[in-house]
C-alpha cells in the first residue's frame, strides 16, 4: 500500500488496491451484546481463595448472560415470536468473553465469612448456529431487531486508476469505526478520521465512504493480494485504538484492533431496573487483488 498526498490541499489521497473486490458476500459477520455484570463468591468450608475467585467470575459471566436476556425482552421490541423464541435460544447458549475485569475485591459477610465480589465488561455471543438457522431474511430495515450491520462497494470488479466507493448501513443507529486492512497487513482507519469526526449513523439509512469532510480516495494501484474493509458498530460509542494521523486518514497502530473497539462505552440507562448494554457487530468485506 502507497500513500501520496494530492497537489490540491483539500484531498488527500492514500492509494488502495483491488481489482477484483467480492463486495455481496460478506467473509466475516457476528453479532454480540456487551456489558458490565457482578458476580460474587464466598470461601465456607470447601473453598480455597482461588476457587472462590474463579466462582465468582463464573457466577458474574452467567449474570452477564441474563443481563443481555433482559435487554432483548426490554430493549428490542420483537414482534415475531418464533423470531423472539430464536433469539432468546441463540443467547442461552451464549459464550461469554470477559473483555476487562473492572474490579475485584475481598470482603467480610457475618454469616458467609470471607467473599469476594468482582465486576466485568463482557461479550456475549449468542449460538451463531441458531441464528443463521432461524434468519428467513437479511433485512436491514427493521429496528425492532438487535443491531446489524451491511458493508458493500460500489462494484465488484476494479482496474488499476479507478476508485472504490464504501457503503455502510444498518438497521438501527450506531457508531462505527471502518479499517481498511491491505495487502501488506496494515491497517487503516477510514472513520473516524482527522478530518471527520462524527461517526453516529442513523438506522436505514446507506452511508457512503468517503464522503463530507472526508479528504482521501480510495485508488486502485499495486501491491496485490487480499485486503478487507472492517466496520465495527454498536449502538454506544465505540473503544478507542492507538491511530497516527496520515494524511486525511489514521494509521492503525494496535494490534488486536477487534477486542480495542469492544471496550465500548456503556451508556446508563435513565431507568435503574433496566441492564446498562451496548449491542455490538462486526462485519468485514473480502477484498480480492491481483493483475
Amino acid at each position: 500500500m502507497k500513500y501520496y498526498a494530492a497537489k490540491n490541499l483539500m484531498l488527500f489521497c492514500f492509494l488502495l488496491i483491488s481489482v477484483c473486490i467480492v463486495s455481496d458476500k460478506l467473509l466475516y459477520a457476528a453479532q454480540s451484546t456487551i456489558t458490565e455484570a457482578q458476580g460474587y463468591a464466598c470461601m465456607g468450608d470447601d473453598k480455597s481463595r482461588k476457587e472462590t475467585e474463579q466462582s465468582a467470575v463464573a457466577d458474574s459471566k452467567r449474570n452477564a448472560a441474563e443481563t443481555v436476556l433482559t435487554h432483548l425482552s426490554s430493549e428490542t421490541t420483537i414482534k415475531n415470536f418464533e423470531l423472539e423464541n430464536d433469539l432468546v435460544s441463540a443467547y442461552s447458549k451464549a459464550k461469554v468473553k470477559i473483555i476487562q475485569q473492572i474490579d475485584g475485591v475481598w470482603y467480610k459477610e457475618a454469616s458467609a465469612g470471607d467473599c469476594y465480589k468482582v465486576k466485568i465488561k463482557a461479550e456475549v455471543i449468542p449460538d451463531d448456529t441458531v441464528l443463521k438457522a432461524s434468519a428467513k431474511d437479511d433485512n436491514l430495515e427493521n429496528p425492532d431487531k438487535p443491531l446489524k450491520i451491511a458493508v458493500w462497494t460500489n462494484n465488484k470488479k476494479y482496474r488499476k486508476g479507478e476508485k472504490i466507493i464504501i457503503y455502510i448501513k444498518g438497521n438501527k443507529p450506531f457508531y462505527a469505526s471502518v479499517l481498511y486492512k491491505d495487502a501488506n497487513g496494515s491497517m487503516l482507519q477510514l472513520l473516524p478520521n482527522p478530518y471527520r469526526k462524527e461517526n453516529y449513523f442513523n438506522g436505514g439509512a446507506v452511508y457512503t465512504l468517503p464522503s463530507g469532510e472526508d479528504r482521501y480516495d480510495l485508488e486502485v494501484t499495486p501491491p496485490f493480494g487480499e485486503e478487507n474493509i472492517i466496520v465495527y458498530a454498536s449502538t454506544s460509542p465505540l473503544g478507542q485504538l492507538d491511530l497516527a494521523a496520515q494524511g486525511g486518514v489514521y494509521q492503525v497502530k494496535t494490534k488486536d484492533t477487534g477486542m480495542k473497539t469492544r471496550g465500548v462505552q456503556i451508556k446508563a440507562k435513565s431507568s435503574e431496573s433496566r441492564p446498562e448494554t451496548a449491542e455490538f457487530f462486526e462485519v468485514s468485506a473480502a477484498v480480492k487483488t491481483g493483475n
